[in-house]
């Protein structure tokens, strides 16, 4: 859920409470439960956009306590988290890890996707040029995450097959699956875990970034 709404919606809750002319807050758990109430009470199922998207879980929720508090993410709780989503990541089927590096920029261009207004099971886009500079053809990129520019070139994947690129193809492929397995608190889509991406998209993602025939290691 997005922190400003969150934060919204414990203000009005506040201020609601005292406007009543309450002499004592509720406590955090109560505060929770009204600011729950109030986003359910705002939010309604819409054709594939369902009020469950607004549920959090134990990596948000946790994540979430940390940035109100200021501190940093307890180190357990932040190994525990990564270990409990790299256990989600789903390796390709028989080991084929990259596919179209072409399709890979497509999906890297597409922002589509997921909306009430899409058809469920519509093939969906991957956003990424939304928060990564990719190719240098593409002008138009946001900064939120690193530049992804010569990404295999840089990590010195000249053969994808070779046993020296294992390692990285392996890393790549688990970020993009769920991000989350190597930070816990990771802002970056886990958009093969969450469903955004399917297996072969995730492929072409993967030929984009560290195929060397790719524009972005040219």
């Amino acid at each position: 859920m997005n922190k400003q709404i969150k934060y919204l919606a414990l203000g009005i809750s506040t201020a609601t409470l005292l406007a009543a002319g309450c002499s004592t807050l509720p406590s955090s758990t109560e505060l929770d439960k009204i600011t729950a109430d109030i986003m359910k009470a705002s939010f309604r199922d819409e054709g594939q956009a369902k009020v469950d998207r607004l549920e959090l879980d134990n990596a948000n929720l946790e994540c979430l306590k940390a940035d109100v508090a200021g501190k940093p993410l307890d180190e357990k709780i932040a190994k525990a988290i990564e270990a409990a989503n790299f256990a989600t990541i789903k390796w390709p089927a028989g080991g084929h890890y990259i596919g179209d590096w072409r399709q890979g920029e497509r999906i890297a261009q597409s922002g589509r996707g997921m909306t009430w207004t899409d058809a469920a099971g519509s093939e969906n886009g991957g956003n990424c040029y939304n928060c990564h500079q990719i190719s240098k053809e593409e002008i138009s990129f946001g900064t939120l995450g690193p530049s992804l520019y010569n990404y295999g070139k840089l990590r010195g994947v000249n053969n994808l097959y070779a046993p020296e690129s294992a390692a990285i193809v392996q890393y790549t492929w688990g970020k993009i699956w769920n991000a989350r397995a190597y930070n816990a608190c990771s802002q970056m889509p886990r958009a093969g875990h969450k469903g955004v991406l399917t297996e072969q998209q995730v492929r072409h993602v993967m030929a984009l970034l560290l195929d060397p025939n790719s524009p972005v290691n040219k």
